[in-house]
């Protein structure tokens, strides 16, 4: 194992649940549209997620099996310029495990995600977050996104921020924390998992 290379826990990629919830029962895009549209609820969930018949015009490659593709990661910066990482890049992934993400401590930032939905509908969508340092837990946050049905050539992708947070501050929070994310949906399907290196500076 490499100085860069983190231990990624089973409960890393878990989602915290909300006490109650149930996992709906997983439908084919045809027959959510199909469903009863005189209950009034359902139809405006449905519409909710711009799920009419026109959904079947999905884009997607047949030979991709993904159900989830992430196109990118931002972190949004108050007063700075954003980094942007292309995930959709083939060398991404291991750019991201090995090339540190410099932000100044302090910083108040958002982290963002561009992501296409393709096959089918994703339910409970969600971003799962951990930070780490020197092996040790330090957070975890659990973002919900939403539930999607399959892009279109009228909407190509879907995009998403979430919560700001602000940077830690101090002589003694200056370094390396490692992060771990992870997109995971409602049947525990992890979608995306992967790496990286956020490096807390006095200034950029």
């Amino acid at each position: 194992m490499s100085s860069r290379d983190v231990l990624v826990e089973e409960d890393d990629l878990v989602p915290d649940f909300a006490r109650g919830y149930v996992v709906g029962q997983k439908k084919t895009v045809d027959e959510y549209v199909k469903l009863d549209d005189n209950d009034e609820s359902l139809r405006k969930w449905k519409e909710s997620l711009g799920l009419t018949s026109a959904t079947r015009g999905s884009i997607g490659a047949p030979g991709d099996k993904r159900k989830v593709v992430i196109l990118r990661l931002q972190l949004e910066i108050q007063d700075h310029e954003a980094i942007t990482v292309d995930l959709d890049n083939p060398n991404a992934l291991e750019k991201l495990r090995t090339t540190p993400i410099v932000l100044k401590e302090g910083s108040l930032y958002k982290v963002s995600t561009r992501f296409r939905i393709q096959h089918e509908i994703i339910t409970g969508l969600r971003y799962l977050q951990v930070v780490k340092r020197k092996g040790i837990r330090l957070d975890k946050s659990n973002e919900m996104c939403g539930s999607y049905t399959p892009n279109t050539l009228d909407k190509p992708y879907y995009d998403k921020t979430f919560l700001e947070e602000e940077a830690p501050s101090g002589m003694l929070a200056r370094g390396s924390y490692d992060i771990v994310s992870s997109f995971v949906d409602d049947d525990n399907n992890v979608h995306l998992s992967f790496t990286w290196v956020l490096n807390i500076k006095k200034s950029w």
